[in-house]
């Protein structure tokens, strides 16, 4: 039995876009909290974090983004940017009629959601950034640029899950084969002949192809201290990270003081945020929020 109720809504531009929506536990009225997953992933990323929160009474929408998972593709793949995926949320926000909520963004979703602080900053309470920041680390990006967008059709859901297994076990060591079997079924979908295929459009690899996607931008960073100087802001790191490794994460300490941070040890890019110290920090920080 689902535990979310599925939603659609119409992008601006006139795409059918999808998000999940948890019901919050009975209790004192909380900020929602907006879910938003990495480049090639889709809301199904969250299918654990987000009860969790919502046992805390927090209504969680968890979104997949366009091209990814229940969400249209787009014919135009230059829209396969931050700043048409921060006006997708935003139109969800409106058509929900939400006004402020709190953030949680893993890698890709946090670049959104800096976005979104740059276009409407009355719109975020508060954020979460799960490894990822205005300035990643070369090393992390081309290897994600190694992966993405190129055409993998396994068999069967064990070769699925082998594909995942090779593509992330440098950032989950730890995973068991059962862990690597059920990321399988979130990445990958059987298509209308009954094969199994990636769920996003292979084309939101152009960006990264081009070099349109960089390491760091001046306008990433005034992004980031827009969001984290004038709301409250939690990076969520993993130790094992090749994204946002060491100095990343120190630039972006000491350019936003009052950021809240918390390390996940034997995890690299990005933490589930079921970790228990990824939970812990998250608990605390939403507790501060209303």
């Amino acid at each position: 039995m689902l535990n979310y109720t599925a939603l659609t809504f119409i992008s601006s531009d006139g795409l059918s876009l999808y998000a999940r929506d948890y019901a919050g536990a009975a209790g004192p009225a909380h900020l929602p909290v907006i879910c938003i997953h990495g480049l090639t992933r889709n809301s199904s990323d969250f299918d654990e974090f987000a009860p969790q929160l919502a046992a805390m009474g927090r209504r969680v929408i968890a979104v997949d983004v366009r091209g990814r998972g229940h969400s249209q593709r787009d014919p135009n793949p230059d829209n396969y940017n931050p700043a048409v995926y921060a006006g997708d949320v935003e139109k969800l926000m409106r058509d929900l009629g939400i006004a402020r909520a709190v953030f949680v963004g893993t890698s890709m979703g946090g670049l959104i959601t800096m976005a979104l602080a740059a276009r409407n900053l009355e719109l975020v309470a508060a954020a979460i950034l799960n490894d990822i920041g205005p300035v990643i680390s070369p090393k992390g990006l081309a290897r994600i640029s190694g992966y993405t967008g190129k055409a993998v059709s396994p068999a069967t859901w064990d070769e699925a899950a082998a594909v995942v297994r090779d593509i992330n076990l440098c950032a989950f060591p730890a995973n068991s084969g059962n862990e690597w079997l059920k990321w399988a079924h979130r990445a990958f979908e059987p298509d209308a002949e009954g094969r199994l295929a990636a769920r996003y459009d292979p084309n939101i690899a152009i960006a990264l192809q081009t070099g349109k996607l960089r390491p760091t931008s001046l306008a990433a960073r005034l992004a980031f201290k827009r969001l984290a100087r004038k709301r409250p802001t939690l990076l969520v790191r993993g130790t094992l990270s090749d994204l946002v490794e060491e100095h990343q994460a120190a630039w972006m300490r000491k350019a936003a003081p009052e950021m809240q941070y918390v390390e996940v040890p034997d995890v690299g890019h990005a933490p589930m945020l079921t970790e228990p110290e990824a939970l812990a920090a998250i608990r605390t920080f939403l507790s501060q929020v209303a």
